[in-house]
């Protein structure tokens, strides 16, 4: 998949999670799973992609 496409399709999924913010653990989900195809590919992550994963990812263990 082409970079251009990731970032289009993480895009999506940010604003999936500001309109529809019931849904926002899947959305995040689907989020991570972007960013690993990512990283699998060898391409370059967005700073603020990286930093919201990290903010997520505390969100999690702070509900845990």
């Amino acid at each position: 998949m082409a970079f251009e496409e990731l970032k289009a399709q993480i895009g999506l999924l940010l604003e999936e999670m500001v309109n529809q913010p019931e849904d926002a653990r899947e959305v995040q989900e689907q989020l991570r799973e972007k960013l690993r195809e990512m990283r699998a590919m060898g391409l370059p992550l967005p700073a603020d992609l990286v930093e919201l994963e990290k903010r997520l990812d505390s969100d999690l263990d702070a509900e845990a």
